[in-house]
């Protein structure tokens, strides 16, 4: 909890003159073009840039180490320690920096769709675009909710105020700390707003497993006949695109949660890629982005202001932010039953992996546990091109606890709900990354499809030598040669030497999992040097 000092200062903070807070949607647009933070663009969309922060700052987020954190938080170069005084230091000067700001916007909201287990939370921000951003993607209290709202965690955020790494114990002027004791999380010198929706989200990783439910990076959606899917897989494997699907209703498209009860949306809205962005591909969402929406750093036409999706000029992350119910096809509240199909989303730069293969129950444990992809371009600072990583449960990035707090929980709901678990590849084919092309958006939602009818969970399929994958042989909609992906290079040879260049990642990478049983650390790759 805050102490006396912590409360008095942010109460003083509150009760100042130049609070705005809880304002409609459309009076945050107004304040966005009043202050020059944006533009207005064709879609009615609000169009603003983040200058040199185009992706999360890894290296300048720290969660406190204090007594309520230290046993509990796996500490390392994810979750790097910072001290509680840096922080209080810290947190007084962003306040003091705030209180002297002519406006600052307050959103009361909640993380949570499912009442049990929702966290109300407030969002404090220097920008209106912050504000109206923050108001679209968390869950909106009705006016009778707000009227008892009060929150348990509170995030902060002035991106004008630089840290002096010197004096302020940081690693640049940007940072982003969390404070488990103090339900804070600070924000400074970053205009990024994805730092806002994945702090809170990291907040939840650490609060609910302590309540016995497993929260997951991924996008989830439900069938006519309740059938509900879980999407896993880092930013720009295809979450929000697949999960967007005309023939099932979407739950979310980024952050959910699984307790005894079923699935629910941490979220209220959308954070969706805009590269490359057009009707034809995503109608669901190219159709999202109207009046209230926030589109980051995507290249607008002065004259008509039409945006222009497919120029990434600025960066190739380029986001749309949405309330979910500008998806027509959405469940509302987002909460449905215990998923019956899980899919794991990889974007694979070597071009070796097969498009889809079925998994067993440890293969899904050792490709949880693996999270291999490639980071895409823009999605963090420094990534100019997709590079091979392994992010552990497919969301190291945002998971305080060990590791295998989220993997054991996910292997008893998958024994417990008898889950059906794939490994689909929407990266590359017939080569690595600079040779080969990306796979078909067409052909993964064939298979994607056909999982999820059940029609893959008989069919013959094919062990891969090297990876130990069973690979179905067809698949309604797809080319049998697309479903091997050795047959699609042109070089055979260059397909081994890639595909066991790969493996070895994969052996070299779950040498620093320890107490993993054996069935599970052999599940992996059958190729070993």
């Amino acid at each position: 909890m805050k102490t006396a000092n912590e409360l008095s200062a942010l109460n003083g903070l509150l009760a100042r003159d130049n609070i705005r807070k809880n304002l409609a949607v459309p009076v945050l647009v107004e304040k966005v073009l009043s202050r020059n933070e944006g533009s207005l663009t064709s879609t009615g969309a609000v169009r603003v840039e983040t200058g040199k922060y185009t992706g999360r700052s890894p290296k300048d987020k720290f969660i406190v180490k204090d007594d309520i954190s230290e046993s509990k938080v796996e500490w390392g170069s994810v979750n790097q320690p910072i001290s509680e005084n840096v922080f209080l230091n810290l947190y007084h000067k962003v306040l003091d920096y705030l209180s002297e700001r002519d406006e600052v916007f307050v959103l009361d909201g909640y993380a949570g769709a499912d009442e049990t287990y929702r966290l109300p939370i407030q969002i404090i921000n220097e920008f209106a675009w912050h504000n109206l951003f923050a108001k679209q993607l968390f869950i909106r209290p009705s006016q009778e909710e707000l009227k008892n709202h009060h929150p348990e965690f509170t995030v902060i955020s002035a991106p004008n105020f630089k840290a002096d790494p010197e004096a302020d114990g940081t690693n640049s002027e940007a940072f982003i700390i969390v404070s488990f004791k103090h339900h804070v999380v600070l924000i400074g010198g970053t205009e990024y707003a994805g730092e806002i929706k994945k702090s809170i989200f990291s907040v939840m990783n650490y609060l609910l497993p302590q309540n016995d439910v497993l929260s997951m990076h991924c996008s989830a959606n439900v069938g006519l006949e309740g059938d509900v899917a879980l999407f896993f897989g880092l930013s720009g494997t295809g979450k929000t695109t697949l999960s967007a699907d005309p023939n099932r209703r979407l739950i979310g498209d980024d952050e959910h949660a699984w307790s005894s009860r079923g699935v629910f949306n941490i979220e209220g809205g959308c954070y969706a890629k805009c590269v490359n962005l057009s009707r034809e591909k995503e109608p669901q969402i190219y159709d999202a982005i109207r009046f209230g929406s926030v589109l980051e750093n995507v290249i607008i036409d002065n004259q008509s202001r039409q945006p222009d999706y497919d120029d990434t000029s600025l960066t190739e992350n380029t986001r749309a932010a949405y309330p979910i119910e500008n998806i027509d096809n959405i469940v509302q509240p987002s909460i449905a039953g215990h998923p019956r199909t899980i899919i794991f989303l990889t974007a694979d730069a070597f071009g070796v992996l097969p498009p889809i293969s079925r998994l067993t129950k440890e293969q899904a444990m050792y490709h949880f546990l693996s999270g291999y992809t490639s980071k895409l371009a823009g999605t963090e600072r420094g990534i100019t091109s997709p590079t091979a990583t392994f992010s552990t449960c497919f969301g190291a990035p945002f998971l305080p606890l060990p590791a295998s707090t989220y993997a054991e929980m996910l292997g008893e709901k998958i024994d417990q709900h008898n889950v059906n678990v794939f490994l689909v590849n929407t990266g590359w084919t017939g080569g690595p990354y600079g040779e080969g092309s990306r796979i078909k958006l067409a052909y993964t939602r064939a298979m994607v499809h056909a999982a999820l009818e059940g029609e893959l969970n008989s069919t013959e399929t094919v062990k891969d030598p090297i990876f130990g994958l069973e690979i179905p042989t067809h698949c309604p909609g797809v080319p049998g040669q697309v479903l091997v992906p050795k047959k699609t290079w042109k070089n055979p040879d260059e397909y081994d030497k890639k595909a066991k260049e790969l493996a070895l990642k994969f052996h070299d990478n779950f040498k620093k999992f320890s107490n993993i049983s054996s069935d599970i650390a052999n599940a992996g790759p059958l190729y070993r040097p």
